[in-house]
């Protein structure tokens, strides 16, 4: 019988809300036999989810998804499978994009606080041990503050964490090529994450991406994220058959973040 595999998943350790534990449990509710932890620019919520992985005969995959920009525009996600979280040089690159994270989070709750929004990394805290804080712990964060009312009022264009003075403090990302080695580096497999959301592109669409993952194959890129809730048919087929072209393995993932808020 085939697995049923999502190679796409979030914990509280980055944007999602749920513990890795509770990631495990939703996994096993939803009849899955394979899933990957694939935090952003973190590995940290791995370890628990391997042992709750072994309790309820989950296979866990040890993943990540990294945030990266390029020179020329160019904005995408890559995803990392079956990394090793204890290499060096993966460790210390994320120390480096963990700091650069908080000197990002710190100018926004400046500019929110001159908005007439103040907030606190108190106001925004998570359950359990978690440091990670990005803009849906900030929308978390005006709720708590009852400066919004619900989680979307955060980023209606125009408005708090929409405001023009807040889209202008930008994170540090990192280059594809650095994100694709960096996953090599540790033993993993490098995918392009969701290239329908690929950001930066001109021209006509799908020749773009196709230049875009010419060039990555170069730098080590190893698959595709074919299959994702947002692709329709027609583009997961194209993804397939642009796949099949380049030699890249089709993965499938389901961008899960916990309960819809």
């Amino acid at each position: 019988m085939e697995s049923k595999i999502d190679l796409h998943v979030h914990t509280y350790y980055s944007d999602g809300t749920l513990s890795p534990t509770e990631i495990i449990k939703w996994a096993k509710k939803s009849k899955l036999d394979q899933v990957a932890i694939t935090d952003h620019d973190g590995v940290e919520g791995i370890q628990e989810a391997l042992i709750a992985g072994e309790a309820l005969d989950i296979l866990v995959i040890p993943g990540i998804e990294f945030s990266v920009d390029e020179s020329n525009g160019i904005g995408m996600h890559i995803l990392g499978y079956h990394i090793d979280i204890n290499n060096k040089e993966l460790k210390n690159k994320l120390e480096y994009i963990k700091q650069k994270r908080k000197e990002r989070n710190d100018k926004l709750i400046t500019v929110l606080s001159d908005l007439g929004y103040p907030l606190v990394y108190e106001d925004m805290k998570k359950r359990g041990k978690v440091e990670y804080t990005g803009k849906p712990d900030f929308a978390r964060g005006l709720i708590n503050k009852g400066y919004i009312a619900k989680f979307s009022e955060a980023f209606e264009m125009g408005q708090f964490l929409m405001s023009e003075k807040v889209r202008k403090i930008k994170k540090e990302k990192i280059s594809a090529k650095e994100a694709i080695e960096l996953i090599s580096g540790a033993g993993g497999i490098a995918v392009l994450a969701h290239p329908m959301k690929v950001t930066g592109l001109s021209g006509e669409y799908f020749k773009a991406l196709e230049d875009l993952v010419i060039k990555l194959k170069v730098y080590g890129l190893k698959g595709m994220e074919c299959f994702y809730p947002e692709h329709s048919e027609e583009e997961a087929m194209n993804l397939v058959n642009m796949a099949e072209k380049y030699k890249l393995h089709m993965t499938k993932g389901s961008d899960y973040h916990g309960p819809k808020e």
